[in-house]
């Protein structure tokens, strides 16, 4: 019997390290792939890029950024999605205002720190509120991260800003889904709020919540084996509905 597919969309300036755990144990049971978005510079090019790469029918799950970005792949092509997973992400799009402006302005300072002290020393600033505060001395943890975004580029930084100022809403997409649909958020989320994917599962038909306890945006790695199990149980609900 052939295996179903499933895509990984990494979040801001990761890769396929962010999905180490759970690429290992879901390729046991599918094809996985790890989109790799290159220089896109918006949400829409980013999905543009995974639909290209996607075979006919899969399942998708995307982290952070990567959550807009599996939206966006529905708005465009929900007959081939058979699956959604959405972990430590969101769905309104930027708007000016107080709040508006701190996201902006934090957004930016990082860019310009990527380009004047590299990405290694951007991602150290900005791993102190990305993780549970206990999970700061936790150097394999830590160092995993730092070493993810070292990958990347300050163009590629960069352009990936520019598509999270310039997100698409995805407010009108979320009634729509009617696939199997997991939300997952590290409890102490400060990034992407627990709030926020209240918001979201009581907006899809159906899905699943599930808080993950002590952790925070960088759920993937932060609690691998909770996650992946998690995950796990989706895709078996996933492969008796579609397979």
């Amino acid at each position: 019997m052939q295996k179903p597919n499933i895509l990984l969309l990494p979040g801001l300036a990761c890769d396929h390290a962010v999905w180490k755990h759970q690429a290992a144990k879901l390729g046991e049971i599918a094809n996985v792939s790890v989109i790799d978005y290159g220089l896109s510079d918006t949400i829409e090019k980013m999905a543009a890029v995974a639909l290209e790469r996607a075979p006919e029918r899969f399942a998708v799950a995307g982290h952070s950024m990567g959550g807009r970005v599996a939206f966006e792949v529905f708005r465009r092509a929900p007959e081939r999605v058979i699956g959604m997973a959405q972990l430590d992400t969101a769905y309104r799009s930027w708007t000016p205002g107080d709040a508006g402006e701190r996201e902006k302005a934090e957004r930016l300072r990082l860019v310009a720190l990527a380009r004047s002290k590299g990405m290694r020393a951007m991602a150290a600033d900005w791993v102190q509120r990305m993780v549970h505060p206990s999970r700061l001395s936790d150097k394999l943890l830590i160092d995993s991260i730092l070493d993810m975004f070292a990958r990347k580029t300050p163009e590629i930084f960069a352009a990936q800003i520019n598509a999270l100022l310039n997100r698409p809403d995805a407010t009108s997409v979320l009634s729509t889904i009617c696939c199997p649909t997991l939300i997952l958020c590290g409890r102490e989320d400060s990034w992407s709020v627990l709030a926020t994917h209240e918001e979201i599962a009581g907006q899809i038909p159906g899905s699943e919540f599930v808080v993950i306890e002590n952790c925070g945006h960088m759920a993937p790695m932060e609690k691998p084996g909770e996650v992946t199990n998690a995950m796990l149980q989706w895709f078996e609900t996933i492969s008796r509905n579609a397979w």
